[in-house]
């Protein structure tokens, strides 16, 4: 917030009063004031009493204090009136309604919220964010993550007010509607955080959400950045992280971008050269000639990391009969999954075929 903004505006109040009008900052120091040689002054008597008294008028040691509106925890900044009487009680109330109207047209101008979202979204050149983030004194090389909250089903009740209750520490952490949808979380994380932290704080929105809207939700994780001008990289990556983990995690509600693996380069590839490497892997059979059953058999095979021993007992056939179906899957498609090779070549014509189906494309 400008302090100039603050003086000029004491400075027009004092024409209706005869009365000191300032303000001071969270600190305690006077950063505007009607009486010029207070400014730089501390009042740090006070700020107990401010942080416990938000939303009324405070009268101690010869001035009355209000607190302005603001989105910390802690007061922002509090106006203050010489004298404790009923007249600098009503000219305090007064001077803190036309300061929070000064103070809301500035932040709706240069508000910590706009500006992130205006990062991640792409609306701002890279050497402006420099000089905003100067201006909003926001720290521009701290590490921070991103999480993107996308609810399953419609929502009723506002997903972006339940995830702030959880952070509320709007100096570090900001809460961004992106839609009538998505919900963004940037926040700031300390020196050391990896995947399982990151992977908690996640568990901790998706219960917290469970917990006040009965709301399911997926949410993808971005990987960490150290400077500001990388939260619109990393919003992008918790994006593609709940896109295929539509398409290859369908039974996850939480995915972290650094665990997509092959996921992530076949949901990246064009259709037409995914149809073109299906039409070369299965050059006897399309893959669709296999059926449930035999689609059920390679999972588990999969899963048990091409045991034959392990998967015959998973799926409660002798081994012998499980060593049928895989020469039976070899006839058809001239891949042996029990070669890790052509097990691969399976595994990843597979997935792409799943993303073909993800997007409409069923031959």
């Amino acid at each position: 917030m400008s302090n100039r903004l603050f003086q000029s505006m004491v400075l027009q109040l004092k024409e209706s009063t005869n009365r000191v009008i300032g303000v001071i900052d969270m600190e305690g120091n006077v950063i505007a004031c009607t009486d010029l040689p207070s400014i730089g002054e501390r009042i740090p008597h006070v700020l107990t009493t401010l942080n416990n008294e938000r939303d009324t008028a405070v009268a101690t040691e010869g001035k009355t204090f209000k607190s302005l509106g603001g989105w910390s925890i802690q007061f922002g900044y509090a106006v203050f009136v010489q004298g404790e009487d009923q007249e600098a009680k009503m000219i305090c109330n007064l001077a803190a309604v036309a300061l929070n109207g000064v103070k809301s047209y500035y932040e709706e101008k240069y508000d910590k919220a706009t500006f992130i979202k205006n990062i991640i979204t792409d609306n701002i050149m890279l050497g402006d964010i420099y000089i905003r983030a100067k201006e909003l004194h926001l720290m521009s090389e701290v590490l921070r993550a991103v999480f993107l909250v996308r609810p399953i089903e419609q929502v009723d009740v506002s997903l972006a007010d339940a995830v702030q209750a959880l952070f509320p520490d709007r100096q570090n952490d900001y809460v961004i509607s992106l839609n009538e949808n998505d919900v963004v979380l940037i926040k700031q994380v300390p020196e050391g955080t990896g995947a399982k932290d990151l992977v908690k704080i996640a568990q901790q929105i998706k219960d917290g959400v469970d917990v006040e809207l009965k709301q399911k939700i997926m949410i993808g994780i971005g990987t960490v950045t150290d400077h500001i001008r990388d939260l619109g990289r990393i919003y992008k990556e918790a994006q593609m992280a709940i896109e295929v983990g539509k398409v290859f995690e369908t039974e996850r509600t939480i995915i972290n971008y650094d665990n997509l693996g092959i996921g992530r380069l076949i949901y990246q590839l064009p259709v037409t050269l995914c149809e073109m490497f299906l039409q070369e892997v299965f050059k006897k059979n399309p893959i669709d000639a296999l059926d449930q059953e035999t689609l059920f058999t390679i999972n588990k095979f999969f899963e048990n990391n091409l045991n034959v021993s392990e998967t015959a007992r998973k799926l409660f056939v002798h081994r012998n009969t499980l060593v049928y179906r895989l020469e039976k899957i070899k006839k058809l498609t001239g891949l042996d999954l029990r070669e890790f090779d052509d097990a691969i070549t399976f595994k990843v014509a597979l997935m792409v075929k799943k993303y073909l189906v993800s997007r409409g494309i069923k031959s």
